[in-house]
C-alpha cells in the first residue's frame, strides 16, 4: 500500500489498506499526540493567526530550530515537520498540537513531550505567550476565538452547524491527548478495538479536566467529552458494530463508506465535498469532482474525518481523554500500552468488560462526562473500575520490563492516575473547589496555575 496515487477500483483495496497496518510485536510502536491552548500571557486571549504575538510568529520562530521544517498552505505557515517523523500542527482555534514520532517505549515518549514543551515554552516566552493544558477553553466564548487559515477547517466550519449543535465548539475550544497503538493481525485489532472502546469512559473519567465554559462552571467534569455527543452523529459515537460477530477490517471500511465526506485535496487546495459519498467517488460520480475516482491518499484523508472514541487507521487511536498537565501526557500512553501491549493484561481487560452490554457502553458514554469517577455502574463506581484497570495496566507495564537508568519500569508513569483514582477527585473537581474558594469565582487564576 505504498503508492498513495493508486486509483481505488474496488472495496478490497480499502480493506487491504487497513490490513497493511498489521505488524509483528517486535515492530509495535507508541505515537502520542497532545493539544494545548496558546494564549497571550497578559490579556489571556487566545492567539490570533497574524501579528507580533500570534500563532504564525510561534510557528515561524520554532521552525528556526534544528530538526523542524515549515509547512505552508496558500502562503501561510500551518505546521512543522520533524526529522524524526513528528509534527507540530494547528487545530481550528489555534490549539497547538504535537503529533509524536512512533517510539518504542514511554520513556522515549516522555522525553519527546518534554523536549517539545521546553522548545515551545522558550519560543513562547519571547512572544509573551503561554500554554494551557485543559480539555476545554475555560474563559473565552467560541465567537471570540480566531479561526486558523486552513482549507479543510473552512469546509468543516460551514458543514458542522448542519449536523449538530456543538461542532464548532469541538473545533475551536477543545484539547485532547491521545495515543496511537499497533496491532499484529485482524483478530488482534478486533480484541484491542473492542477492549479499548469499552474502557474509553474510564480514561475520560481519569483525565476529566474541562469543567469551565465562558468563565463559569459548565455543569460537567469533561465538557470536551460531552461535546462529541452532539457534534455529528454520522461520524462519532460508541460504534456498536465493533462488537458484532464477524467484525473486522471490512466492517470498518463499510462504516467509513457511509460516513459523509468533507473534502478532496487536489493541487494544494481543499475542494468542498461536504455531505457527499465516498461510494459515489469510487463510481466516478462525486459531484465535487465529476468523472474522477479516488486515490489511496483520498482514502487516508477520509479516514481522518470520523471521530469515534477509538479510530482505526493503520493503527488504533485512543481518543477519550481531555488535555491536561505535563504528567498526564505521559500517563496516557502508559495506561493504554499497559492494557493492550501485554497479552496477559489484554486477557484480563477483556474479562473485565465481557458482561458489558451495548446499553452499558452508551450509558457510560453519556454519564461519565457529568460524574466521572463517581458514575454508578453495576453496583460499584467507575472509580472502583478505574483502580482495577490501573492495576491491570500496571502489571502489564511491569511485565514489559523496560527500565530507566534508575531501574524503574514504565509503570511509574501511572502514578498520577493512582492519585486521582484513589482520592476519587478528578482534576476537574479540584479546580471547581479552587474556583469556589481560593479563586473567589475568578477563572483567570486557571491560566496561571495550570499553564505549562
Amino acid at each position: 500500500m505504498g503508492d498513495k496515487t493508486a486509483i481505488i477500483e474496488n472495496k478490497s483495496q480499502l480493506v487491504d489498506y487497513l490490513a497493511s497496518g498489521n505488524k509483528p510485536k517486535s515492530e509495535w510502536r507508541i505515537g502520542t499526540e497532545h493539544e494545548k491552548f496558546a494564549f497571550c500571557t497578559k490579556s489571556l486571549k487566545t492567539l490570533p493567526y497574524e501579528g507580533d504575538k500570534s500563532v504564525r510568529a510561534l510557528l515561524e520562530d520554532m521552525s528556526k530550530y534544528a530538526g523542524w521544517s515549515p509547512v505552508y498552505e496558500n502562503g501561510n505557515i500551518i505546521a512543522l515537520t520533524g526529522d524524526d517523523g513528528s509534527s507540530v500542527t494547528l487545530e481550528p482555534g489555534g490549539q497547538v498540537e504535537l503529533s509524536g514520532a512512533p517510539l518504542e517505549n514511554i520513556y522515549q515518549t516522555c522525553k519527546e513531550v518534554g523536549t517539545h514543551l521546553d522548545l515551545a515554552k522558550k519560543v513562547a516566552a519571547d512572544l509573551d505567550v503561554s500554554f494551557l493544558g485543559l480539555g476545554y477553553q475555560p474563559k473565552w466564548p467560541v465567537d471570540d476565538i480566531p479561526w486558523m487559515p486552513k482549507g479543510r477547517y473552512k469546509i468543516m466550519r460551514e458543514y458542522m452547524p448542519k449536523v449538530g449543535t456543538l461542532g464548532l465548539e469541538m473545533m475551536k475550544a477543545t484539547c485532547t491527548v491521545q495515543v496511537n497503538l499497533d496491532f499484529e493481525s485482524e483478530s488482534d485489532m478486533v480484541r484491542k478495538f473492542r477492549t479499548s472502546l469499552a474502557l474509553q469512559p474510564i480514561a475520560t473519567a481519569l483525565w476529566a479536566n474541562s469543567p469551565f465554559r465562558n468563565g463559569q462552571p459548565n455543569g460537567l467534569l469533561s465538557f470536551r467529552s460531552h461535546i462529541w455527543t452532539d457534534t455529528d452523529a454520522d461520524r462519532c459515537g460508541t460504534l456498536p458494530f465493533v462488537f458484532d460477530d464477524g467484525f473486522g477490517f471490512e466492517a470498518y471500511v463499510d462504516y467509513m463508506l457511509n460516513v459523509p465526506m468533507y473534502f478532496v485535496y487536489r493541487d494544494g487546495q481543499y475542494i468542498d465535498a461536504s455531505g457527499q459519498s465516498f461510494k459515489d467517488f469510487m463510481a466516478g460520480k462525486l459531484p465535487a469532482l465529476p468523472g474522477e475516482k479516488p486515490t489511496i491518499a483520498d482514502w487516508e484523508d477520509h479516514l481522518t474525518t470520523a471521530f469515534p472514541e477509538v479510530r482505526l487507521k493503520k493503527f488504533l487511536e485512543m481518543r477519550g481523554a481531555d488535555g491536561g498537565p505535563w504528567s498526564r501526557l505521559c500517563a496516557l500512553p502508559a495506561f493504554w500500552v499497559g492494557l493492550l501491549y501485554d497479552a496477559q493484561a489484554l486477557d484480563q481487560a477483556e474479562q473485565l468488560i465481557k458482561d458489558w452490554s451495548l446499553e452499558d457502553n452508551e450509558y457510560l458514554r453519556e454519564r461519565v462526562p457529568y460524574t466521572a469517577l463517581n458514575t454508578d455502574f453495576k453496583g460499584r463506581t467507575i472509580g472502583d473500575f478505574a483502580l482495577d484497570v490501573l492495576d491491570i495496566a500496571q502489571e502489564g507495564l511491569k511485565r514489559r520490563g523496560i527500565k530507566n537508568a534508575q531501574g524503574q519500569d514504565e509503570s511509574k508513569f501511572l502514578d498520577p492516575l493512582y492519585v486521582i483514582a484513589e482520592s476519587g477527585q478528578t482534576q476537574a473537581e479540584l479546580m471547581l473547589k479552587e474556583f469556589e474558594t481560593r479563586w473567589k469565582g475568578d477563572i483567570d487564576h486557571v491560566f496561571k496555575e495550570h499553564a505549562y
